[in-house]
Formats: C-alpha cells, structure tokens, sequence
C-alpha cells in the first residue's frame, strides 16, 4: 500500500492532521496500537485556545464544539481565602478559550473521518517507522498476525510520549530537555455540577486545587498529592472534604458532590525533545514534548504543531517548495518553549513544593500579590492563557 503520510497515532494531533489533509487532496492513512474503543475512552483534559477551535472548524468538524462547548471569559485565582478573576476576554482584546472535553474532539473527528471514508488501522502492533532518513520512508506494522507496509512520502509521528516514533530516531540525532514535578495532581470526574461557572485554581498551604469541568453537569477537579499516594486510597468522601479544605470558603459551601465514575493520579512533567523533524518524520504533539497540565496547553500544543506541519505539506504537494518542511521544526519549537515556560510558571506559582523555605513562600506570596494588582502582569498571565499566535 501507498499514501502520500502516513501518521501514526489516532489522537486528536493525528485525526486533525489528516482530516486537513485529506481536505485537501492529501492521501493519508493513520495506524494506532491501541482500540477504537479504548481511544475514545480515555479522560484528557478540554480547553482549547481559539487556535484550536478555528482548526476544528478548518477541518469541517466544529459543529458539535459549538454547541456543547462552553465560552470562557475569564478564570479566578484563589488564595488567602478569597477569589482574584483573571478577566481574559478584557485583557486580550476579546479573545477567549472554549471547555470541550478532549474525548468529544476525538470522536467528532472519529466520526468525520470515517464517513469521508479514510482509512485508520486500529489495534496494529508492532507500528515502526523505518527509512525517513533517505527519500522513500515506510511504515511496518503487525495486524492478525500478517506483518504489512505502508509506503509513503512523509511520516507524522503523533503518537505520544511512549509511541514508536521518538524512539525510531538515533539517540545521537536527538537531544531531550525534562523537568519532573515532586509532586502529582489526584482527579476525578463526576455528575454533578461545577462549583463555577468559570475555572477555579487555587492556592493553599495544603496544596493545589483545580475546579474544572465537562459541562454543565459534569465536573472535573484535581488537587495536588505526593507522587506516592495511591488513588485507591481516596475515598470519595475524602477526596471531597480534601477539596473544600483548598477553596475559598464560598465555593466550599457552594459545592455539590456526588459518586466518581473517574478517578487517577498524573505525575506533572516538562519535556522538550529537539529537532522535531528527522529527514521525513515529524514528531507531533506528546510525541516531542509534554507540559504539566496547569496552563492548559498539550492538547493546544498539538494542534499549533499540526499547524506549521499542515503549511509545510501544503507548500510541498501544492507550490513543490520545501520551505516550510525545513522550518517546521523550528516554527514549532518556538511556539512550544514558551508554552512550557509558561507552564512551568503557573505551576510554581500555584502548587507547594516539598523542599519549599521560608523564603521561597514569600516569594510566592508576593507573586500572587503582584500578579492579581497589575494589570500589566494579568495582561501577560491571559494572554498567555489564551495561546499565543501561531
């Protein structure tokens, strides 16, 4: 078999590249080990930058977002017991993010790409990029037994942090930057509405707390734990008054609580892999770098990635200029650094750290104070939050 790229990976990096492509008269096809299933399964997180969104409705599939997704203006600071709003709409000129959860992305481009009839192997093991380095690359892969090959142009590697793909490329060829967080983020999910209608992060001597949600009458919350805990060992009924003990009181008498049907630990960590481009491979997405969850912004990562690989493609099929593959890398990273700066920020501003001295509270404390009385520091904090131009 032969496509023009061949992308390995059915998350949201993998189906939006190719449901773009394929707009476009770009044949692709997308391999992934695990299960139609299990894909959708999987609880990620859902804000998007309205880069995001204007990619979903470039690829036909933003309908349902527009719907069911929920406008955020804004989001509060909370600690010293008290609320400070983040007032993005205001600060940014207008701009905002849009909640819709990374599960429901998926399936609306699931369910786009199938009804276009384009081809995704699920359950295909063993998937290998092989031959990237010289001009004619191709994919391997096992599926009931029969090994098969796919060749192809180019390969996209959005398959995350444990995928294939970084590790086909030659550890002398690939330089990787990573910080790990002493800490994790305990969440669940659960039926009941959330105790805003905007997010909530909180700072508390206790620790972090995020009040996010699904919905109107799904909510999603995290609070900061030891790496060591063990989600089974949190009731529900503990994991709720842990909650109320981090929140202004306000949103703790406010808050309505109910059975989890959801309910993990995430480790937080930075990683940066450099170059993104090896020959005729790309990484995509978790596949190159990871941040931790408080800025919002691996799922938004992902898709300003998919969109200099999408230009780079388009200039190479439709004006035969190579241009923008040569700058892909580089156009991404630019754009990944400073998001992972600003990650990197948020989280030390916002959780307690373990080895944290009296010093360094302060230093916190001050940041805080700073942050929600000028509004020339708010401005950065949103339109950071809001994502950066491509």
């Amino acid at each position: 078999m032969r496509v023009q790229v061949a992308i390995i990976g059915s998350g949201p990096s993998g189906l939006l590249l190719g449901q773009l492509l394929g707009d476009a008269g770009i044949e692709t096809i997308i391999l992934d080990r695990a299960s139609r299933e299990h894909i959708l399964s999987r609880v990620r997180a859902g804000v998007l930058e309205e880069g995001m969104v204007g990619l979903m409705d470039k690829a036909g599939v933003g309908t349902r977002m527009h719907a069911e997704g929920l406008p955020h203006d804004g989001f509060s600071l909370a600690f010293d017991g008290r609320d400070h709003r983040i007032d993005l709409f205001g600060l940014t000129d207008g701009k905002r993010v849009t909640v819709y959860g990374q599960t429901e992305l998926t399936r609306d481009l699931i369910e786009k790409r199938e009804a276009d009839g384009r081809p995704t192997v699920y359950e295909a093991a063993n998937v290998t990029p092989q031959g990237f380095d010289g001009e004619s690359p191709f994919v391997t892969y096992e599926k009931d037994g029969i090994t098969h090959r796919i060749d192809c142009d180019f390969i996209a590697g959005c398959d995350g942090f444990h995928g294939a793909s970084r590790k086909a490329v030659p550890e002398n060829a690939i330089r990787t930057f990573e910080k790990v967080y002493p800490f994790g983020w305990l969440g669940i999910l659960a039926d009941v509405p959330p105790v805003s209608h905007e997010l909530v992060y909180a700072n508390h001597p206790r620790g972090f707390a995020l009040c996010s949600m699904r919905s109107q009458t799904r909510s999603r919350y995290y609070i900061q734990c030891a790496l060591d805990e063990k989600a089974e060992a949190w009731s529900d009924g503990r994991f709720w008054d842990e909650l109320r003990r981090r929140l202004p009181a306000h949103h703790a008498e406010a808050m309505v609580t109910g059975a989890s049907f959801e309910k993990s630990i995430a480790p937080l960590r930075s990683f940066v892999a450099e170059p993104m481009r090896f020959g005729r491979l790309f990484l995509v997405g978790d596949a190159a770098h990871i941040v931790p969850p408080t800025g919002a912004k691996g799922l938004n990562l992902a898709a300003s990635d998919v969109h200099y690989l999408f230009a780079g493609l388009m200039e190479h099929y439709k004006d035969r200029s190579n241009a923008g593959i040569e700058a892909y890398s580089g156009r991404a990273l630019a754009r990944v650094w400073k998001a992972v700066r600003f990650s990197w920020w948020m989280t030390t501003m916002l959780h307690r750290f373990p080895d944290t001295g009296d010093f360094d509270q302060k230093i916190q404390e001050a940041e805080l104070a700073y942050l929600t009385h000028s509004r020339a520091a708010e401005t950065v904090l949103a339109e950071n939050y809001v994502g950066l131009p491509y």
